[in-house]
């Protein structure tokens, strides 16, 4: 699995909904080059767990470790090194893919040299650039949101549902990407409701409420 310098490691977690458990002593260990997909029903708990490990939810019991210390270590770069995209697109409808980008870059303090422009080309918004998003449709804000990738340094990449709203030729052209960043020793968390082809990556999975970690072959 890697050592505990350069993994994501969860321990015990639990996690609860009003008065309801999701699911409890959840452990798993993520390193470089890995791919963690999580999997279940409809209310199971897989956006409240990518929510805990992008530190935006607490878990009820146990603790989420970046390179073996608290992900909220002083002493830790937890948040520099991850990227969190929702299954909402998350990107300001009054401002352009264009501003949208910049904005985002400039947040991430991102020293990425790949351009906004290319990053909107390669996701299919070329013409599109300066229109004010809210007039976007639904598969092109996503498109948006999910050009972050393409100017993004973070190795690790938490996505809730990335292929929502996404034609196939957007859909194979993701699968391209997440495949080079794990590749290139990223590391890639995705929960989605249709099929994830990734060969040739090293898979887990994580099927809620079960807190067993599944390798995929």
């Amino acid at each position: 699995m890697g050592d505990s310098t350069s993994e994501l490691s969860v321990q015990n977690i639990a996690c609860t909904r009003g008065y309801r458990e999701l699911f409890t002593e959840l452990n798993f260990v993520l390193g470089a080059g890995q791919i963690l997909r999580v999997e279940g029903k409809n209310g199971s708990g897989k956006t409240s767990l990518l929510r805990i490990l992008a530190g935006l939810a607490e878990p009820a019991d146990g603790k989420v470790l970046w390179q073996g210390k608290g992900i909220r270590h002083p002493e830790n770069n937890y948040f520099q090194s991850m990227l969190y995209l929702g299954h909402k697109p998350g990107i300001k409808f009054e401002l352009s893919p264009l501003e949208n980008l910049c904005m985002a870059k400039a947040l991430h303090g991102s020293k990425n040299e790949n351009g906004i422009e290319e990053a909107l080309y390669q996701l299919g918004l070329y013409g599109f650039e300066e229109i004010t998003s809210g007039n976007l449709s639904a598969g092109q804000k996503r498109r948006v949101a999910l050009a972050e990738l393409l100017l993004t340094n973070a190795r690790i990449w938490i996505l809730d549902e990335p292929y929502t709203s996404l034609d196939v030729v957007a859909i194979a052209f993701l699968e391209k990407l997440f495949q080079q960043h794990v590749q290139a020793g990223g590391m890639l968390v995705i929960t989605s409701h249709q099929p994830v082809t990734l060969d040739g990556c090293d898979h887990q999975r994580i099927v809620l409420p079960a807190t067993e970690l599944e390798r995929v072959a």
